[in-house]
């Protein structure tokens, strides 16, 4: 795209006709589409990477105390899979490879036509046709297909999916509810977004994606909190993934005072140590804030939290729904961690700035 920058002519806008020139915001409302759904996988991946090597440590730890049994931790990496090898599957994997970053080792693309993916594999990345053997093999499964493509494609993967494998599903046209049937799975995330006819012209129309992810005008566009840029998140696809987080911890049987500590540490002690606060005297996540009060009534203190269907926590009300709408702190907290991840630190007014709005909940 950028050799076609000094020549006018041959710009894709000058092919169409003036009176249909009322169109080509579509190109730049689909540009802000593909960046944010590209760096909110990004920002997904990074928690839970992060979060299997804390759980690690901790199970190496419990390992080398005096009087332990000796156990095999599991050191296995995040693995990723990605099925379709489109346009989106190409610029997900990408963006993964290179923000995470995923080890070429640790993602798997599947797709009818491996053939066309030279440009991976040269990496070190396979790719082939079989779903089936994707969603065995991985943590967390990206679908990348057409809705057409995808109750054939569920119907491959239903009975190779594990409890704990997360679908993550970019097929904007198949709701939660159907995904949920077609795949008799309850850790399923889908991210749902919302235009707005104001379009701001700022998702760079020349960068490719992870270059316009190092921006800090585009990358704050796509904060979970902001309006800006047009294109709206639901939260409660934020809701979702600390859900996910905490099935993750479950998965390994630990107790939810332990899931607590670990979440604080992974969402909180950045913007903590950013701002020299004293991390003890600001409020951390209770317990209260993911189940209800009278389920706490049993939630004994060596007791992990109950297993949480990711479909259900998406689409009703939670203990946490209230939280994330109300609390101004946490919502400074996390648009800090996230541009941290991605390399770019905030200012206290850029801060303020990026959470202005009200995004949909």
């Amino acid at each position: 795209m950028d050799m076609l920058e000094d020549l006018e002519t041959l710009w894709f806008k000058c092919g169409i006709q003036e009176e249909d020139h009322s169109w080509l915001y579509l190109l730049g409302r689909s540009r802000g589409l593909m960046i944010k759904a590209c760096a909110h996988a990004t920002f997904f991946c990074k928690l839970l990477r992060n979060l299997r090597e804390s759980l690690q440590e901790q199970q190496t730890s419990r390992c080398s105390m005096p009087g332990m049994l000796e156990d095999t931790p599991d050191d296995e990496e995040l693995k990723v899979g990605i099925v379709g090898g489109g346009h989106l599957g190409k610029q997900l994997a990408h963006t993964l490879l290179r923000l995470v970053p995923i080890p070429p080792e640790c993602l798997r693309i599947s797709t009818r036509r491996p053939e066309a993916l030279d440009e991976f594999k040269k990496l070190g990345i396979q790719c082939f046709y079989c779903n089936s053997s994707l969603v065995q093999w991985a943590h967390v499964v990206f679908l990348c297909c057409l809705p057409s493509q995808l109750p054939n494609i569920c119907s491959e993967i239903q009975a190779s999916l594990g409890k704990a494998c997360i679908v993550y599903s970019f097929v904007a046209a198949i709701p939660i509810p159907r995904l949920k049937l077609l795949l008799n799975h309850t850790s399923i995330l889908r991210p749902q977004y919302q235009c707005v006819e104001d379009l701001d012209r700022i998702w760079g129309a020349n960068k490719e994606i992870t270059a316009a992810l190092q921006d800090p005008v585009i990358l704050q566009a796509t904060c979970p909190y902001s309006p800006a840029g047009g294109v709206i998140l639901n939260l409660k696809w934020l809701e979702g993934v600390f859900y996910a987080a905490i099935n993750t911890c479950t998965a390994k049987d630990m107790p939810h005072s332990q899931v607590l500590q670990l979440l604080n540490e992974l969402f909180l002690s950045v913007h903590f140590k950013a701002y020299g606060k004293d991390g003890a005297s600001c409020q951390k996540f209770q317990a209260q804030d993911f189940v209800s009060k009278a389920y706490i009534k049993n939630l004994f203190q060596k007791r992990p939290f109950p297993w949480f269907d990711l479909t259900a926590v998406q689409l009703k009300e939670t203990p946490f729904s209230k939280y994330l709408s109300n609390s101004t702190t946490f919502q400074d907290h996390l648009t800090h961690l996230y541009c941290d991840s991605f390399g770019i630190s905030l200012t206290r007014e850029e801060q303020s700035e990026v959470s202005t709005g009200s995004p949909s909940q």
